[in-house]
Order: C-alpha cells, then structure tokens, then sequence
C-alpha cells in the first residue's frame, strides 16, 4: 500500500482576519469577523472568533491583514499557520515629545501664544 498521492489530500481550511495581538515569539492572535442572522429576531448581528496562529518569520504587526491556514497542532492552542500577509497596517512613526514642546504648541491661561499676542498701539 502507497500512501495516497498529495493531489488527493483534502484542502485545509483557509480564513482571513486581521492581526489582534502579538503575544510572544512566532505567536499571534488573529481576529476574524463574520456577520450572522439572530435565531429568534433575524437580525443581522456580528461576532468574531480569535485564532492562535504560529508565525514562523514574525513578520507580522497588529493591525495587518493576513490569511491563515489550518494545520496540525502547534502548541496547546495553536492550530493555524500565516500563509501570506495581504495588506500591512499603516504605522506612524514614533517619536517622543517633550513637555515643552507642548507647553509651546498648545496656549494655556498662563501662557498665550506668540501669534496670538496684540499688537502694540501706534499713535499718529
């Protein structure tokens, strides 16, 4: 008996969510929403469900937009793998302001801004 060739394998099940939380090295959560009608008063309600997804390359952030394919038991609750990354989150950067530079760019009651101070009278 041969095993059965790879085109005969079932398909594994594919979803797509968006990257909720980085919870330690090559572990990611993915956030997969879905919209289903209420059983009794047929409204449309939407729920999600959170993966445990391996990221072998860590390539992911929050917000990213990946697919994630079934695959055999990775840990306790890691049953998904990242097949691809669809679309990145936009990311800002990140620098650190001072006290001051904000004391100079927002007026206060004790401080008033240089564009804001009235002009000195002029007699003629």
């Amino acid at each position: 008996m041969s095993s059965p060739a790879p085109a005969a394998r079932s398909t594994r099940k594919t979803q797509v969510g968006f990257v909720s939380s980085r919870s330690g090295d090559k572990s990611i959560k993915v956030t997969v929403a879905y919209k289903t009608p209420h059983p009794l008063y047929h409204k449309v309600v939407n729920r999600q469900t959170v993966l445990h997804v391996h990221d072998e390359a860590n390539e992911t952030r929050v917000g990213d937009k990946v697919e994630v394919m079934e695959t055999r038991p990775l840990s306790r609750l890691k049953r998904w793998r990242v097949v691809a990354v669809l679309q990145k989150a936009i990311a800002a950067e990140g620098t650190a302001i001072s006290e001051a530079d904000v004391a100079a760019a927002v007026p206060t009651k004790t401080t008033k801004p240089a564009e804001a101070a009235p002009a000195a009278p002029t007699s003629a």
